[in-house]
C-alpha cells in the first residue's frame, strides 16, 4: 500500500511537521572536517542526535538533476531532467528544463492533495513557480522574483526585505573581496526570507536551500583548502554564520510543541579542479565528432558524427532514425560503439593520472518512461577532474575561473535519529523519508 493510500485511511490525526535545509553542495567530508575544528558547533552537536551519513548523488552530479531526484524520489528516467540543458526530441536543438517539464509529482504536490501545507524556499528547479497549497520561491535558475513567487502576493514583501534570487557570480568575478561581498549578502537576503516565510506561514512541511555554499566553493575552493590564504579566514567565518543561523533554526525546531522531525542534506559533494576536461574536444580528436566549418552548437553535427557531448558528462550516440542526421545503426553497430569509447576513455590520462572513473550506460543508471532520453553513457570523473561538453575548446585539458567542482559520491544526509535512512542513501531516498514522517502519525 502506498504512503497517500495509508494517510487517506485515516492516519492524519497528528500534527508531525518536517523542516529540511539544504547547503547546496557541502561534501560529507568538508562538513565533518569543519564540525571537528569547532567552526560548526551547532551541526557537530547535531550530528551526535541522529543519523549523519554519506550520501550518493544521482548522475550527472549537477544540481538540477539532484534536486529534481530530491524533490520527488524519482531517478532521472522516471522526472525526466537529466541536466541543466538537454535536447528537443528527434533534433540537436537545446533547450533549458523548467519546472514544468518535471514528469513526476512533487513532495509538495503529493500532500497538498491531502491538505498540507508546504513551504519551499530557493529550491533549484523549480523556476517559475507553480500553484501549491502554501508558499513558494523559487531557487537557481530564477530569471524574474515575480515568476519566481507563488502566490504572487509575498512578492512586495520579498522587495521590501532587498531579497534577492542567487549570487551575482559575474559581479563576483572581478575579485575574491568581491565574491565574498555579493556571498555574504545574499545569505543575509536569505536567511531573512527563511526567518519571515517561518513566522508567517501556516505549513506541514518547511522546505529551505542555501545556495551560497555552492557559488563560494566553485570560486574560492582552493581559498577554503589553503589555510596561508589572504582570505581563509574570510571564507571560514562564512561557514561559522551558517552554522550560526542553521544552529538558531535548529533551536527553533526542537522548541516546537507539536512533533516535528528534522533532515538536512546537500545534493553532490565538492573538490579541487586539477583540470576541466572538455569531451567534445576528446570526441572530436578520437574522430567520433564532426561538426560542420564553424559550428558552434550541436545544430552543426555533421552526418558522419557517431556521438556527441553535453554538459556535464553526458555522451550521446547519433543513432539512424533518432536524430536527423544519424548514422549509427541501433543494435550491434550501436552497442559497439558504446563498448569501444568505454575502452578508449578509460585510457585518458593527465599528467599521468587517470581521469575517468567508471563509463555507465544508461539502462545502468536509470529506469522508467523517459529512458529513450537519457544520455548513452555517462562518465564519472576521479575526484579533480571537471568533466566538459564544451564545443569549440583548443585542446582536451585546460581551466577556467572555477577552482572547485562536483562529486558525485560525497554529499551527506542528517536524519532524526527516528527516520529510518539507508546506511548510504541516494539523494532520491531522502524524499521517501519526509513521507514516512507524516505516514508515522
Amino acid at each position: 500500500m502506498s504512503f497517500l493510500d495509508r494517510f487517506k485511511g485515516g492516519r492524519r490525526g497528528g500534527h508531525t511537521r518536517v523542516v529540511v535545509f539544504g547547503l547546496d553542495g557541502v561534501p560529507c567530508t568538508m562538513l565533518n572536517g569543519l564540525m571537528d575544528r569547532g567552526v560548526m558547533p551547532n551541526l557537530a552537536a547535531l550530528r551526535s542526535s541522529g543519523r549523519y551519513l554519506q550520501m550518493d548523488a544521482p548522475v550527472p552530479e549537477v544540481s538540477s538533476v539532484s534536486w529534481t531526484a530530491f524533490m520527488t524520489g524519482k531517478n532521472p528516467g522516471e522526472n525526466g531532467i537529466f541536466g541543466f540543458m538537454d535536447l528537443e526530441p528527434a533534433s540537436y536543438r537545446m533547450y533549458f528544463p523548467n519546472s514544468r517539464h518535471i514528469k513526476s509529482p512533487t513532495l509538495w504536490q503529493q500532500l497538498g492533495t491531502l491538505g498540507r501545507r508546504a513551504a519551499v524556499l530557493n529550491l533549484p528547479s523549480t523556476y517559475p513557480a507553480t500553484e501549491l497549497n502554501g508558499v513558494m520561491v523559487s531557487g537557481f535558475v530564477a530569471l524574474d522574483l515575480a515568476k519566481a513567487s507563488y502566490p504572487p502576493s509575498i512578492v512586495p514583501t520579498l522587495q521590501q526585505m532587498g531579497y534577492r534570487i542567487d549570487v551575482d557570480t559575474q559581479k563576483g568575478r572581478e575579485s575574491a573581496e568581491v565574491l565574498l561581498q555579493e556571498v555574504n549578502a545574499t545569505l543575509d537576503a536569505r536567511c531573512k526570507a527563511i526567518e519571515h516565510f517561518w513566522n508567517t506561514e501556516e505549513w506541514d512541511l518547511f522546505l529551505a536551500i542555501i545556495t551560497e555554499t555552492d557559488r563560494l566553493q566553485h570560486f574560492l575552493w582552493t581559498t577554503y583548502e589553503d589555510s596561508s590564504a589572504p582570505l581563509h579566514d574570510a571564507v571560514i567565518d562564512f561557514y561559522r554564520r551558517v552554522d550560526a543561523f542553521l544552529g538558531g533554526m535548529i533551536d527553533r525546531v526542537r522548541s516546537r510543541t507539536a512533533p516535528t522531525r528534522l533532515l538536512l542534506l546537500s545534493d553532490h559533494g565538492f573538490t579541487a579542479i586539477r583540470s576541466e576536461v572538455y569531451l567534445s574536444r576528446w570526441l572530436a580528436e578520437e574522430g567520433f565528432l564532426k561538426l560542420t566549418n564553424g559550428a558552434r552548437n550541436l545544430e552543426g553535427v555533421g552526418a558522419d558524427t557517431a556521438a556527441f557531448a553535453l554538459d556535464p558528462s553526458r555522451i550521446y550516440i547519433n543513432v539512424r532514425g533518432k536524430y536527423p542526421r544519424g548514422g549509427v545503426e541501433p543494435g550491434g553497430e550501436y552497442e559497439r560503439l558504446r563498448d569501444t569509447l568505454a575502452e578508449r576513455l578509460a585510457t585518458l590520462r593527465f599528467e599521468n593520472q587517470p581521469v575517468v572513473r567508471a563509463v555507465l550506460r544508461k539502462e545502468d543508471v536509470y529506469r522508467g518512461p523517459w529512458l529513450e532520453r537519457a544520455p548513452d553513457l555517462v562518465v564519472l570523473a576521479n575526484h579533480g577532474f571537471d568533466l566538459k561538453g564544451a564545443l569549440g575548446k583548443p585542446s582536451v585539458f585546460g581551466r577556467s575561473h572555477l577552482t572547485g567542482g562536483h562529486t558525485q559520491d560525497d554529499a551527506f544526509l542528517y536524519a532524526d535519529g527516528d527516520l529510518a535512512a539507508p546506511a548510504r542513501p541516494q539523494v532520491s531516498d531522502v524524499a521517501g523519508l519526509i513521507l514516512s514522517a507524516f505516514d508515522a502519525t
